[in-house]
């Protein structure tokens, strides 16, 4: 259970490839497949920095398949970390993936950098629809076709030597047909006045410094990262390497990526809009330490939050929100991957003023890459605000870009036996098969 305290104190990449590069292509393609050997050899030595972002629709520029970046997609390889924290490109971009428009100044590529992910699933599940009002609504299938259950657009390219843009869109996302959100939408300059220091402003999730949830094999989500309120954000993001340290830095608006206000009067029909709501800022950072064995990330944040109001609701009060993590992660011979990521909070005056609201919570799991047909997943969340479940998936890749999954999840927690319905309310395991494909 959650305790309360008195104020008184004693947290996919998507390649679209065409395979490896076929014999009798142009000259352009040959010398970047010549330059990707290159650069994997060299890679082989480096101290690799964590990814801060998935992958994007690079192979088709490249002409590589995606296993030169993924282990088994969407789960990144040492290469595809590495090529994500080069700004995602590689040696000889210009020649081998842009127009030659006799314009030095101009990176035009060559064709459009898309790629899309389609998921469908079918599954059976315990869980229904609860009002926290009223009560069960009486929504309830125990067999779902979810087909589809997302599409997601993606388009990235690097535009200069040192600037890369980066963005997806999902489209009819868990059966919401008619709706398209941008989520991830930014560009990164990798070396700000010759610095070394890398500033990435848009809307991204503040937890990828830690886990990217893109690029998870399972389809269970890294929950502590959406109940503590990490996920998308709109912000600025500066970090550098001093060798095998990583030190970063970023600032956000505090308020997800869904708000928008008019500025003045609605009459006045001003052209633009704030994003943020008030004069907060959550400002959060990340040191992390990689090593050959393990690599090893201290997390913070500090921002503001509205107050509980009502049943699952919101109040008007600007309260504090204090994050500390830590994350550990590791793997072994390019086939089994593990990770574990632990946060606590502090929510001050969150429930009542003077009343805070404590809670921890984590995740750990592993990835185990068997051949280049199966891969299994095991993934535990653990929250002591109300989350506690066990993830095992299987995954058979037909083809390297096409995987069917089947995935068994098991909720330990017992239903709420309060008066209220908020919280608990309903056993919430399930059984998934479906289709995954990335193109």
């Amino acid at each position: 259970m959650t305790r309360e305290t008195s104020t008184d104190y004693g947290k996919e990449g998507l390649c679209g490839g065409r395979g490896t590069a076929a014999a009798g292509g142009s000259g352009g393609r040959a010398a970047s497949v010549l330059l990707v050997a290159l650069f994997a050899s060299l890679l082989s030595g480096a101290v690799l920095v964590r990814s801060a972002a998935a992958i994007p629709a690079f192979a088709r520029q490249y002409g590589a398949s995606c296993s030169l970046c993924h282990a088994a997609y969407p789960r990144l390889n040492s290469f595809g970390e590495e090529f994500a924290a080069r700004n995602m490109r590689l040696p000889g971009w210009r020649e081998s993936s842009t127009m030659d428009t006799g314009d030095e100044r101009l990176a035009l590529p060559s064709s459009a950098p898309l790629a899309v992910r389609s998921r469908l699933y079918i599954q059976g599940r315990q869980g229904t629809e609860v009002d926290p009002v009223s009560g069960p609504t009486g929504n309830d299938a125990d067999l779902d076709f979810q087909a589809p259950y997302l599409f997601k657009l993606f388009a990235s390219a690097p535009l200069s030597d040192h600037i890369t843009y980066y963005f997806y869109a999902i489209m009819a996302e868990k059966g919401a047909n008619g709706e398209v959100v941008v989520e991830d939408a930014w560009i990164r300059h990798d070396d700000v006045f010759a610095t070394g220091v890398a500033l990435q402003l848009g809307q991204f999730q503040i937890s990828d410094l830690m886990f990217p949830r893109e690029t998870r094999m399972t389809f269970q989500d890294y929950m502590v990262y959406r109940m503590a309120g990490i996920t998308y954000d709109r912000g600025l993001l500066a970090d550098r390497d001093f060798g095998p340290v990583t030190l970063a830095l970023g600032a956000a608006n505090g308020n997800g990526i869904s708000q928008n206000y008019s500025i003045n009067s609605p009459g006045y029909r001003r052209p633009d809009h704030m994003f943020d709501n008030d004069r907060n800022k959550s400002v959060y950072g990340r040191v992390g330490l990689d090593t050959e064995a393990v690599s090893v990330g201290l997390f913070g944040l500090a921002g503001r939050q509205k107050n509980a109001a009502g049943v699952a609701g919101s109040g008007s009060r600007d309260t504090a929100k204090r994050i500390v993590g830590i994350d550990i992660s590791g793997e072994a011979q390019g086939r089994l991957y593990w990770f574990v990521q632990l946060l606590w909070n502090r929510w001050a005056d969150f429930i009542a003023e003077g009343r805070d609201y404590d809670w921890y919570g984590g995740f750990a799991g592993m990835d185990y890459v068997a051949s280049e047909k199966w891969v299994f997943s095991l993934l535990y969340n653990y929250a002591d605000a109300g989350d506690l479940d066990g993830t095992a998936t299987a995954a058979y890749y037909f083809m390297t870009n096409v995987k069917g999954v089947m995935e068994v999840n098991y909720d330990f927690l017992g239903e709420d036996d309060d008066a209220d319905y908020v919280g608990h309310e309903t056993k919430e395991g399930y059984v998934l098969v479906g289709m995954d494909a990335a193109f």
